[in-house]
């Protein structure tokens, strides 16, 4: 038995070591969704033309809002509130240095790169799409009849807001190898989804590097738009276990005397709630304020919602197999139950990471599904034998006659099934979501789907606390007597297609930003020629 913990306790060592070395790597590569930062990066070659993604976001129109009245010194003055931009700073770009020894030192531009801000319902004012063209670039025959300019991107601007799409230029003068953008700020006057690219025609360009940042803005702060809500989403959660835990807590003092080992389980879940939901919002508001993701905090919300959610799934997992209603100890079995929740600790905690703050450029495809499948596997592990230890504790109780916690584990049970169903209907409606909007255009809807799973994880854990509450029934948690022989169960095939699942929804999201960019620029059909080019 020594051996086997030494055992535990050492692998356990080796997980959390892995752990912080998957940490000192993401710490390196912090997200700043609102200010996106270029740090020589390279163009991408599409058909006939080379694209740098710059970002895309939900982003809300400015608000109209009168002056206020303040005094020269005034610090509380304000005047970015109610109002909504992408603002372009020390953007700078680099072409190869053999590239500038080519060009006449006398000329005035000798390569152009555009900056391209479309709102997503405007793609089709990108490229030659309206002339039945699949060119991105102007060519000679279209310049010829007076279509565009030659080498640049095709634009056909909105005959009732004729500055957009956006489109900005900067040109590299003489055999200069640097040429440095223009600081401008674009205001946004309209509510939508929208797409920044750099572009450049001019195939001597290749090898051309960019550095620098844009900064997005709504009108009520730095979160995107999609984001948004969750600020507010997760303050109203904080004051929902605050209330829940208030109750708890005077159930708690009221029957302090019938409290078991497992009333202080559920506890730790609800502090643990309150502790997540609250860090959230803190995250958030920082975000919110600065535009960048505060690292601190940000660490420990994801620390905080992975312990949260291991306990949880710890929690109905003794549950199910009778703990402190039935049996008053797992016997054998606590080890593994231990190892567990580390390894599922470990597995979220990375995943929960890379989502929040490592660059999600750097741990897309098959490294993201790398954390993504450890994850689902252990969730689809865990519901399996969850419902394997009900289903025998049931069978036990029906065989005692033990009527009342019989009616009580029905209950527990019939909850459990619902929220698996909900889980499983939710998971087909965020494959039906995220494959019928590839361009994120119903980003103003993209918050309830992190919502759901915050919000049902909740309900659940007031389910147990209404069946499993302090009584002062004498008989209520009388143990039963009896064997506490080990569980177990394997991983059939069940749950690697619940864990299919989940992965699969992984693998859509992978794919949304390369197919936005083909979709936006209408490229999806030039994508074979390149091929074969």
């Amino acid at each position: 038995m020594q051996c086997d913990m030494l055992c535990i306790n050492t692998n356990v060592m080796k997980i959390l070591v892995g752990l912080l070395l998957l940490l000192s790597v993401v710490s390196k590569n912090v997200v700043e969704a609102s200010i996106h930062d270029y740090k020589n990066e390279a163009f991408i070659r599409r058909f006939k033309s080379f694209f740098f993604h710059g970002g895309s976001e939900g982003l809300y129109a400015s608000k109209i809002l009168e002056t206020p009245k303040t005094t020269p010194n005034d610090d509380n003055a304000k005047p970015l509130n109610g109002k909504s931009f992408i603002r372009f700073e020390s953007i700078t770009f680099r072409r190869p240095k053999e590239v500038a020894d080519k060009q006449n030192e006398m000329q005035q531009s000798t390569g152009v790169i555009e900056g391209i801000v479309v709102e997503v319902k405007d793609r089709d004012k990108i490229g030659g799409a309206y002339m039945n063209s699949n060119a991105i670039c102007c060519n000679p025959d279209l310049a010829k009849d007076g279509y565009c300019k030659l080498g640049e991107v095709i634009i056909r601007q909105d005959s009732d807001n004729p500055d957009w799409p956006k489109r900005l230029q900067t040109s590299f003068e003489g055999k200069n190898e640097e040429a440095n953008m223009m600081l401008q700020t674009f205001e946004i006057n309209k509510t939508g989804m929208y797409y920044l690219y750099f572009v450049f025609c001019d195939p001597e360009l290749k090898g051309t590097l960019i550095s620098g940042r844009t900064v997005w803005r709504n009108p009520e702060g730095y979160l995107p738009g999609k984001m948004a809500p969750l600020m507010t989403f997760y303050g109203l959660m904080s004051l929902a276990y605050l209330a829940l835990g208030l109750l708890w807590f005077l159930r708690f003092v009221q029957h302090w005397k019938d409290i078991i080992q497992l009333h202080y389980q559920i506890t730790a879940v609800i502090g643990l709630g309150m502790c997540e939901m609250a860090l959230w919002y803190f995250e958030y508001a920082n975000f919110n304020a600065t535009g960048s993701r505060p690292m601190g905090i940000t660490l420990w919300a994801v620390t905080f919602s992975a312990i949260k959610k291991t306990v949880s799934r710890l929690l109905l997992l003794v549950v199910s197999m009778g703990y402190g209603v039935m049996r008053p100890t797992l016997g054998g079995i606590t080890s593994k139950i231990i190892l567990l929740g580390a390894v599922y600790f470990v597995a979220s905690e990375a995943l929960e990471l890379v989502e929040h703050l490592g660059n999600i450029n750097d741990f897309a495809g098959k490294s993201r599904l790398f954390l993504v499948l450890p994850v689902a596997l252990l969730d689809a592990f865990f519901i399996i034998w969850i419902f394997s230890s009900l289903s025998k504790t049931l069978e036990k109780l029906q065989m005692r006659r033990s009527m009342a916690k019989l009616e009580l584990y029905r209950k527990f049970t019939n909850a459990l099934a619902v929220s698996v169903l909900l889980s499983v209907a939710w998971i087909g409606y965020e494959l039906y979501f995220n494959a019928s909007d590839p361009l994120s255009e119903l980003w103003r809807k993209a918050w309830i789907i992190p919502a759901f799973w915050t919000l049902l994880a909740y309900l659940l854990l007031v389910v147990i606390c209404i069946l499993l509450a302090p009584s002062h029934s004498p008989t209520r948690y009388a143990y039963e007597t009896g064997d506490d022989e080990e569980e177990g169960i394997t991983l059939t095939g069940a749950g690697v297609i619940l864990a299919g699942d989940l992965v699969s929804k992984v693998e859509r999201k992978d794919r949304k930003v390369s197919i936005a960019a083909d979709h936006v620029f209408g490229l999806s059909e030039d994508l074979e020629e390149d091929k074969r080019e």
